[in-house]
This record gives structure tokens, C-alpha cells and sequence, in this order.
């Protein structure tokens, strides 16, 4: 089978998130069942490091047409763990200091999806799916079914999936720019008008012939007005294209015995390096060297993360003999209280206000318990990911958490310590069981430790479920 995914980032090459992480590994796994032929497109961003740039092989480049626009597009190839990426060049739109939140976003990406599709006969690759990865690639779903199926049968027999991956960003705009940037007609309107306004996310949702979601709870919560920040009327009548399918990791990248950021490697065989691990962290961060709890939020700091009930809770949290360690950046109220509140409890507490991947996987090595209140969360990795290092995950009961983490009071024993009603209280109580666990009972918790390691989070099942969504069509 051949499929083309489209996606508007991927690791190793650049990334924001979680959308970056299952890009660069997903098509990689599903290049491992026999047979198939996966491919990637997305935009060559300044971020492209070097060292992957001289290796790119250039296939040459077309002018793209957009509208009234003629905008030029290289075209340059890759092969990465098996997987061919092609990165399509214009430096108008992708020479930027950010991936997103640019002002025009609307008109980089449609330029995008319109040449990922042009490219095709260049690159000779009709694929048997196309698969578009969140609004920045919903055109992409909407152009094939509306223009190019319509013009070239290469083109209709494409099937389309669409992958919603955090429903919150739909891509909305003013009707305005529905010909003059997108390049549709009047009679688009209907497919891509919601609420007044376009919708590229509705779009991508009625013209794909399925649409996923990154785990099964969150399918189910989107179909509901608390969830869906207002689409569930859409979704639900056109709820029989739609299904979750859990994400996963790359184990290999997130592997504490290899690692080559950490402190030191470790493994369920050998923990020696995890403590050394833990000193490492708390000598560089100019913590106390001492055998206590150290928890770790890794997070974005938005709201919809839940960091509200941390801000009710920290100072709770810090009461207790443990030590707190958070990453990340995002509304300043958020990286505000974080560093006052390491500033209150300087020998318990620190706030790094960045993103740095190589610090984040050094704070998932060190880790002892791993905090993920989030109030809504699709999927989630970072579970995953402190799974993998043995840090133990206090999650909120939702989406790929729910789906991920169970409670160890369970009946057949869990793999962390979750909380079903979204409150301070319940957060605080959970996080207070992990840390009581440790100091009570170290056997235990590291018998825990390693269960939560032992944790099948790779790919390989996701991959099959993709294969036999792309099967029935």
C-alpha cells in the first residue's frame, strides 16, 4: 500500500509538540509491515538543521498557483529511518523564526497543501491514501476532493484521511479569503462554513473519507459540547467516519539505556544510572542532593494543560519534604507563578521557562514521579515518555491518559497514580499517594518503577490499527 502523509512538522527535522514526535516516527512503523511504501511532505522550515540539509537530494522545482498568486517551490528529498520525506522550499513563507503563529498561516499553508499536491506526478507517487495531520494539512484534504479529483482520475482514486490531533486549532477565517488567498470557489462555501466563518478543520472533517482522532477516549469526548470547542455538531453527523487510535513513541529515541543526554544509562536490569541521573539534574539545577520525591512537570504552560490546579495546589505540593522541577513556556500568568513559586522554595523548587528537548529528557531520567493534570489532552506522550525513563505518572482521568494510565488501586495493579474529578484536591491527593509510596515503601515503588518502564507504549499496535483503517478503504 502506498501512503502520503502530509503534516506540518516532523522529528528529527522540526517540531513543536506531539504532532512533530508521531510524524517522525509513525510512518516509520508502518514502513515495517511488509509491503507498504510510507512518504512524508512537509515544509522546509529555517529550522532544517544543516547537518540534515547536506544530505538532501534536490528533484528540482515548479512554480505553485495559488489564487492570483504564482509562488515559487523547491522540491527536496530525504530518506530517514526507511522513510522518504520531501520538503518543499519557499522561504517567503517558511524562512520564519517560529513554525506557527505567524499572521499569515492561512496563506503559508495553503500554499502548502496546494503544492504537496501539485508535486505529486513529479515525485511519482500516487499514493493509494493521502493522510493530512491537523488544520495546518486540512486543505490539503479539501483541495483533493474538491479540485483535483474532479480533473484527473490519478487523483480520484486517492482515498483521504484526516487525523485530528488537539481539536482546539481549527484554522478559522474571515470568508474573505476564501478566493482571493485559498483559491476556492463560491460554491466551496458550504464545505468549509461554520459558525460564519471558515472552518478548515470542518472542511477536512466532511471531505476526508475517515477521520481519526489520537486515542479512542478523546474520539468519544469530541463528539460532546465540553470537548469539541464547538464542532460536536459536525463531528456527530459524521460520526461513522470517525475512530481513535492510541499514539505511541519511539522507543528507540526515548531509550534510557542508550541515551546519550542523560546523566548516565540505566535499564530494568540495571537502575544504578537512574539515581545518578537524579543527582546530575539536581547538582546542575543547583538542588539539594537529597533522596526526597522529585516530581516533574513537563508541559506547555496553558490552561487546557491544568496547570489552574497546580497554581491552587503548589504551595500544598511544597509543603511535603519532595522536590518539584518544571519545563516548559507558554502564558506568561502561567511562567509568572512558576517562578515566583521557585523563588518562595529555592531549596525544593525550580521553574526553567524554555523549550529544550535534550533538558527535557534529563528531567525524565531523574524523575521519581511525573505530573500530567491536564484538563482535556487528546493523547498525550509525555506519559509515555516518563514511562519509558521510570518516572511513575500522576495523570488526570482523560482522552490518552485515561487510555494510557491506569490506577495502581485497580484490580489487576496499574501503572500510576490517577484522579477522575478535575479538582486541586483530587490532584494534590494523588500526587501525595506517589510521594508517600516512595518514602514508605522503596521496594515497592520500585518494583512500581520498573513495571511502568516495562510498559509496551511503541507503535506496534497503533501501526496495525492504521493499517486496517487505510484496509477498509
Amino acid at each position: 500500500m502506498k501512503i502520503l502523509y502530509i503534516a506540518g512538522e516532523a522529528l528529527p527535522f522540526a517540531a513543536s509538540g506531539g504532532l512533530g514526535d508521531v510524524i517522525g516516527s509513525l510512518p516509520a512503523a508502518l514502513n515495517e509491515q511488509e509491503g507498504n511504501d510510507v512518504r512524508v511532505i512537509m515544509p522546509l522550515y529555517q529550522h532544517v538543521s544543516d547537518k540534515f540539509r547536506k544530505k538532501f537530494e534536490f528533484l528540482g522545482s515548479k512554480y505553485i498557483n495559488l489564487s492570483w498568486r504564482s509562488q515559487y517551490c523547491g522540491i527536496f528529498k530525504y530518506v530517514h529511518k526507511g522513510v522518504t520525506f520531501y520538503f518543499l522550499d519557499n522561504e517567503f513563507y517558511f524562512k520564519r523564526a517560529s513554525l506557527y503563529g505567524e499572521f499569515d498561516d492561512g496563506e503559508r499553508f495553503a500554499f502548502f497543501c496546494r503544492a504537496a499536491l501539485e508535486i505529486i506526478p513529479d515525485i511519482d507517487f500516487f499514493p493509494d491514501v493521502l493522510h493530512a495531520h491537523d488544520w495546518h494539512a486540512a486543505l490539503s484534504v479539501i483541495y483533493l476532493k474538491q479540485c483535483y479529483a474532479k480533473l484527473d482520475e490519478r487523483y480520484a482514486n486517492i482515498k483521504a484521511v484526516f487525523t485530528i490531533h488537539n481539536i482546539q486549532y481549527q484554522g478559522i477565517y474571515d470568508f474573505a479569503i476564501l478566493g482571493d488567498v485559498f483559491g476556492l470557489m463560491p460554491s466551496d462555501r458550504e464545505i468549509v462554513e461554520y459558525d460564519g466563518c471558515i472552518n478548515l478543520l470542518k472542511g477536512a472533517i466532511v471531505c476526508a473519507d475517515r477521520v481519526s482522532t489520537v486515542s479512542p477516549t478523546y474520539a468519544k469526548e469530541i463528539l460532546s459540547p465540553k470537548f469539541s470547542h464547538g464542532l460536536d455538531p459536525v463531528l456527530n453527523l459524521f460520526s461513522f467516519k470517525l475512530s481513535g487510535i492510541l499514539n505511541g513513541i519511539d522507543r528507540d529515541y526515548y531509550n534510557p539505556g542508550r541515551d546519550k543526554e542523560i546523566f548516565a544509562n540505566y535499564s530494568t536490569r540495571n537502575m544504578a544510572g537512574k539515581a545518578i541521573c537524579k543527582s546530575g539534574l539536581q547538582r546542575m539545577l543547583g538542588l539539594p542532593e537529597r533522596d526526597v520525591p522529585l516530581v516533574a512537570v513537563i508541559s506547555r504552560l496553558v490552561s487546557h494543560k491544568g496547570l489552574d490546579l497546580v497554581m491552587l495546589a503548589g504551595d500544598d505540593i511544597l509543603k511535603d519534604d519532595i522536590q518539584l522541577v518544571v519545563l516548559g513556556m507558554g502564558d506568561k500568568s502561567y511562567e509568572y507563578y512558576f517562578e515566583r513559586l521557585a523563588e518562595r522554595y529555592p531549596d525544593k523548587c525550580r521553574a526553567l521557562i524554555t523549550y529544550n528537548r535534550d533538558l527535557s529528557k534529563q528531567i525524565y531520567s531523574a524523575a521519581d514521579v511525573f505530573l500530567m493534570p491536564s484538563k482535556s489532552e487528546p493523547c498525550g506522550l509525555a506519559q509515555m515518555i516518563c514511562s519509558r525513563y521510570g518516572a511513575v505518572p500522576v495523570i488526570h482521568e482523560t482522552g490518552g491518559l485515561y487510555d494510557s494510565i491506569k490506577d495502581v488501586g485497580c484490580e489487576n495493579g496499574g501503572n500510576g497514580f490517577t484522579f477522575a474529578a478535575y479538582s486541586a484536591y483530587e490532584m494534590l491527593n494523588s500526587v501525595k499517594r506517589a510521594c508517600a509510596y516512595f518514602n514508605s515503601d522503596r521496594e515497592g515503588f520500585e518494583k512500581l518503577r520498573k513495571k511502568v518502564m516495562r510498559v509496551d507504549f511503541s507503535w506496534k499496535q497503533s501501526a496495525l490499527s492504521y493499517i486496517e483503517l487505510y484496509n477498509q478503504l
